[in-house]
């Protein structure tokens, strides 16, 4: 970690890679999902992820437990709903704001679990995010929406599930005295691979069965895009920079992946935010910021 914790440019090059790619992996999963069903894209997201690591990352040095808790807490709780609420009704320039509400689930499970204490300045932050889920959820539950109410329940269960993972992380950590960041994410991307398959098989309608050849292009090159990119990439640059620079300069990066996410669905996808989603929107990134801009923060990484 660098003594000053001063950026440099290629640090803002990073940063700024990051933001753009989790920033508009939500419109490649919404062109995926034309195509395939969630639980196909799923399992095609965690092939891609895996493929080109396996044969060069050896197995992390921890309990199996954690890689199998974070592989279906992350893989198959976090993007099988997350797949599932874009299928039902969820904008990709909305779902970047909803996900970040797992800052706040992840304070909750860690005090229920971890018995870590909430402060003020958190609990100041989850009343105003509270304030912007309820401004969320009227608008869904409105006729003129955008959205669809069983894709606001669907964003919101996701990113419960990517807090739980959160604490599986964070217990993992402490249980290990050389936690390993590339390795226990390569390897736990084994995990959904076969509930997904298992899941897509029981549910999904026989038509959609897989088939390579009926799958084009685009719904090909959204699974590469979500793998290599959104998850290897992705994941590599921000952990780079956390290994690099202390917490508080990295964090507050990831507060520009909402309105990257915004500006992507309303450019790519023609689609459009209503005044309760921007009311919504404006009170959730304001409580974020009052977390991260903090001296001290403790950083996750964002989709």
């Amino acid at each position: 970690m660098s003594d000053s914790g001063a950026l440099e440019g290629r640090d803002y090059a990073a940063a700024l890679c990051v933001v753009l790619v989790w920033g508009t992996n939500f419109v490649a999963m919404k062109l995926g999902l034309r195509e395939v069903t969630p639980f196909q894209l799923g399992a095609g997201r965690y092939l891609f992820a895996l493929l080109p690591l396996l044969l060069f990352v050896r197995p992390p040095k921890l309990a199996a437990r954690w890689v199998v808790l974070y592989g279906l807490f992350q893989g198959v709780g976090q993007f099988g709903l997350l797949f599932l609420a874009l299928r039902a009704g969820m904008s990709a320039s909305l779902a970047p704001v909803m996900l970040q509400m797992q800052v706040f689930f992840t304070a909750l499970f860690a005090a229920a679990i971890l018995k870590e204490h909430i402060e003020r300045r958190l609990q100041a932050a989850m009343g105003i995010a509270a304030l912007g889920l309820a401004c969320l959820c009227v608008d869904a539950l409105g006729r003129n929406s955008t959205v669809t109410l069983m894709g606001f329940v669907l964003s919101v269960a996701s990113a419960a599930m990517w807090a739980a993972s959160n604490i599986v992380v964070r217990v993992a950590q402490r249980s290990t005295p050389r936690f390993e960041v590339l390795p226990f994410m390569v390897w736990s991307s084994m995990v959904p691979i076969l509930p997904f398959a298992a899941l897509s098989l029981a549910f999904d309608p026989p038509s959609t069965n897989w088939n390579p050849q009926a799958v084009s292009l685009t719904a090909w090159s959204s699974m590469a895009y979500l793998g290599w990119f959104a998850t290897i990439l992705g994941y590599a640059m921000w952990t780079g920079l956390l290994k690099r620079h202390p917490a508080n300069r990295v964090a507050p990066f990831s507060l520009a992946v909402p309105p990257v996410g915004i500006a992507a669905g309303m450019l790519f996808l023609d689609e459009i935010v209503t005044p309760w989603q921007w009311a919504g929107i404006v009170l959730v990134v304001a409580s974020l910021a009052l977390v991260m801009l903090r001296p001290r923060v403790r950083a996750t990484a964002p989709v």
